[in-house]
């Protein structure tokens, strides 16, 4: 890992029509979709989701928020949800329904509705069912209502319980998730659909210093990869080899890992899973920039540093290099990114993806 200055957006290049892309093989290629991220960028989530679709992806991962599916206190509005769930399932894509009501991924990460949470969670502490009794009961509740309504649907192959379950909410928030209400929810969905499998989801430090603070702040329970090798029966790796740490004037500085660390750290995590007898997904690899600022920047002709076009490719291919064959999905992580390029008169991002679901 290396600590560089950059400009935020660079000259664009063609790097990513040429570089080698490994071929995926049994691995089945799919994204994540970002309902408020969408709609952040400008677009129209229906038919942002399906023109991802038509590309060719085997899978998607779609996100049940629990504030816009309850948006009073007892009263359900599924239509987003559904219309999303069976578009995929139209388009003959197998779902990953992320169901997690406390964490759920897109930032913010946090929704639960203002009516189940009136005053903020506590920073520093544990988040318990003894704690928060009122809370915790809300969230297996809406647990149980999202299995009872979706558990008949075929294209769903997995469930994911929260997003990097019991990891702090990003450098905003100290609080976390206990083991023991995770454990909670993973044991309640798997009662109630004991047929699917249960992906947890873990964020993998690619530096030192990310897995020492990462360390410290979780020293007291562990981090998510750990529970989700004691937990799921599918890991989830959430990897990001590049982003900014911060920003002053016109320059940003970055930590960057090489191809050889990304491969590195991806396979020792996937040796772990091997010895658990886990199956083993990423869940996010990086293909949209991470800078420091809250919504990815969209340079009008150029491109943003922390992850160019061909950078996407450099990491796909390192992780399925490391995985040996072994790697159920590998789901690119930014897809509405893409998309708002393209608005932007910018089709790279796209471009390369079209090469890799085409690289079999």
């Amino acid at each position: 890992m290396s600590l560089h200055l950059r400009r935020l957006g660079q000259p664009a290049s063609r790097r990513w029509e040429t570089i080698p892309v490994a071929p995926h093989g049994g691995t089945k290629l799919g994204f994540s979709f970002r309902l408020p991220q969408a709609e952040l960028m400008g677009l129209y989530p229906p038919k942002a989701l399906g023109d991802l679709l038509e590309l060719g992806f085997d899978t998607v991962r779609l996100a049940a928020l629990w504030n816009r599916l309850e948006p009073d206190a007892g009263s359900f509005d599924w239509s987003s949800l559904d219309g999303q769930v069976e578009t995929a399932t139209k388009a003959g894509i197998e779902v990953i329904l992320a169901l997690g009501p406390l964490k759920n991924f897109g930032y913010p990460e946090f929704h639960v509705p203002g009516h189940h949470l009136p005053t903020p969670l506590p920073e520093g502490r544990l988040v318990t069912a003894r704690s928060h009794p009122e809370l915790a009961h809300s969230a297996l509740a809406f647990l149980e209502r999202l299995l009872e309504r979706y558990r008949g649907v075929r294209s769903i192959t997995a469930w994911q319980v929260e997003h990097e379950a019991i990891d702090p909410l990003g450098l905003e928030h100290s609080w976390r998730l206990a083991v023991s209400l995770v454990s909670e929810e993973v044991d309640l969905v798997r009662r109630l659909d004991p047929s699917r499998p249960i992906v947890l989801n873990a964020f993998l430090p690619m530096s030192r210093p990310v897995a020492l603070q990462q360390r410290w702040r979780t020293r007291d329970q562990g981090d998510s990869l750990a529970l989700t090798l004691s937990a799921a029966d599918i890991v989830g790796l959430d990897v990001y080899p590049s982003h900014a740490l911060t920003r002053a004037g016109g320059l940003s500085a970055y930590l960057d890992a090489s191809e050889d660390v990304v491969r590195g750290r991806v396979r020792s995590a996937m040796e772990a899973a091997r010895q658990h007898g886990r199956r083993v997904v990423v869940t996010e690899g990086q293909a949209e920039p991470w800078e420091a600022v809250t919504n990815p920047p969209n340079p009008a002709g150029l491109v943003a540093a922390s992850c160019p076009p061909e950078r996407l490719i450099q990491t796909y291919n390192a992780c399925l290099a490391a995985a040996g064959g072994d790697l159920e999905a590998y789901l690119f992580w930014g897809a509405e990114y893409w998309l708002q390029r393209r608005v932007s008169g910018d089709v790279s991002y796209l471009g390369a993806i079209e090469r890799l679901l085409k690289t079999r």
